[in-house]
């Protein structure tokens, strides 16, 4: 795709990402769409962008109505009385980076194709715009946090449990600490406060980035840590003896949990899901749209990525870091999580990434194709990026679809392994950006 990644439009503020292409994007939108719901994050561009983009979608007709500073799940949710929801938002990114992600009213993102077409209208300048009687108007949508946060009560029940929340000063601090409460927790909340600046932890919710987490659980005894990534979409947790779950070890306890017949996962899982879980394993490419709509296709009950999202067929198709957390909640509710976590396989992995100047993005794919089809391995699957299986372990290889780096990783059943083969791969990697 051009300019809509995996996870929508994103770019470097009044740089890649200007209020003119949010406008556009908006007069692209509205020209197919009667009414819209508009959230946004807690970045410091968000009002600027919201503003940009109301304007483009009611310029084609479109009414707008606007939920204020929400969680991306939350905007996915309310979109399914509109005809789409705009979400602003950069996710996990830095700071400097603004976004904007589209939703369909069943909950799922806006699939290639819907892209696709949007760009082009952007790239034609073919806007469908009303005369000045019919634009579209303006109005404010009060209840999409409640609506939200009811339909997850609903699916979980009571736990009693001590609970840190790390809201990484997003949007998600106006609803996770509310549904946990209501659910009979005692939460504890730390960067709660909304700051696009992001004071507190920078905003992608990794192991490194959680240590304020990790001691806040050990030294108040909590029973678990969750922690959010800007736009709540992602959910990663922290267990009563204050270690990390990783993606992986997440998406094998949920699958085992709410997957009986089939589970959606991506190419970059861990084979420790092979190991754990009896349900069928079917993989896609990278990126929560694609998961979505093979979780739809196939029927599949539960689908997740390693990087923290999670999706619950039976509730929505969105990746909801809030339904995710309280169901997590509700598990170590009747069992503790440190308990939980050692009964998934933890095979040792490694995991890279390297920037590129993205003026050579076109030159440095080719050269690695040609890396990667060098590697002599047992098999090479190029579903998404390219993955390279060998008899005891496995590698991917995957040009980000966000940002211009190249993300790689290796696993195997033994350490020394994964560190060979993570040698091979980073050296083909490396060579294609010289």
């Amino acid at each position: 795709m051009g300019l809509f990644g995996s996870s929508g439009v994103r770019g470097i503020v009044n740089k890649e990402f200007t209020p003119e292409l949010a406008a556009m994007i908006g007069m692209a939108v509205g020209g197919d769409a009667k009414c819209a719901v508009v959230g946004m994050d807690s970045r410091t561009s968000g009002p600027m962008i919201e503003a940009a983009v109301s304007s483009g979608l009611m310029a084609a007709g479109c009414d707008v109505y606007h939920a204020g500073l929400v969680t991306t799940p939350t905007l996915a949710e309310a979109a399914r009385d509109m005809c789409c929801g705009v979400m602003i938002t950069a996710s996990h990114n830095p700071p400097e980076y603004g976004g904007i992600k589209l939703w369909n009213s069943d909950g799922m993102g806006f699939s290639v194709d819907q892209s696709s077409r949007i760009e082009k209208i952007i790239e034609s300048r073919k806007f469908k715009l009303k005369p000045w009687d019919e634009v579209g108007q303006k109005h404010i949508l009060p209840d999409s946090i409640e609506k939200h946060a009811n339909r997850i009560l609903s699916g979980v029940g009571k736990a009693k449990l001590k609970v840190i929340v790390d809201c990484a000063n997003g949007p998600a601090s106006n609803i996770t600490p509310i549904v946990l409460h209501k659910m009979g927790c005692q939460v504890i909340t730390i960067n709660s406060n909304p700051d696009g600046h992001f004071p507190g932890r920078p905003p992608e919710p990794v192991d490194e980035n959680l240590t304020d987490l990790k001691n806040s659980v050990v030294f108040m005894k909590a029973a678990l840590g969750i922690a959010h990534d800007g736009d709540a979409d992602r959910m990663v947790a922290v267990d009563d003896k204050g270690v990390f779950l990783g993606g992986d070890q997440l998406l094998a306890l949920f699958a085992k949990k709410f997957a009986k017949k089939r589970i959606v996962v991506t190419v970059d899982a861990s084979m420790a899901i092979d190991d754990y879980v009896d349900a069928k394993i079917i993989r896609t490419r990278v990126g929560d749209v694609f998961v979505s709509e093979q979780i739809k296709k196939s029927k599949a009950e539960f689908g997740g990525e390693p990087s923290g999202t999670w999706i619950f067929a039976d509730q929505t198709y969105c990746p909801d870091g809030i339904l995710a957390a309280a169901r997590l909640v509700e598990m170590a509710s009747k069992k503790k999580l440190s308990e939980l976590r050692k009964k998934v396989p933890v095979y040792p992995i490694i995991r890279e990434a390297v920037r590129f100047d993205p003026k050579y993005k076109t030159i440095v794919l080719k050269k690695l194709e040609q890396e990667m089809k060098a590697i002599d391995c047992e098999e090479l699957l190029t579903l998404d990026g390219f993955r390279l299986q060998f008899e005891d372990g496995w590698s991917l290889v995957r040009p980000s679809g966000t940002e211009p780096k190249i993300r790689y990783l290796a696993e195997a059943r033994s350490e020394k392994r994964a560190k060979e083969i993570m040698g091979l791969v980073s050296k083909s990697v490396r060579r294609c950006l010289k």
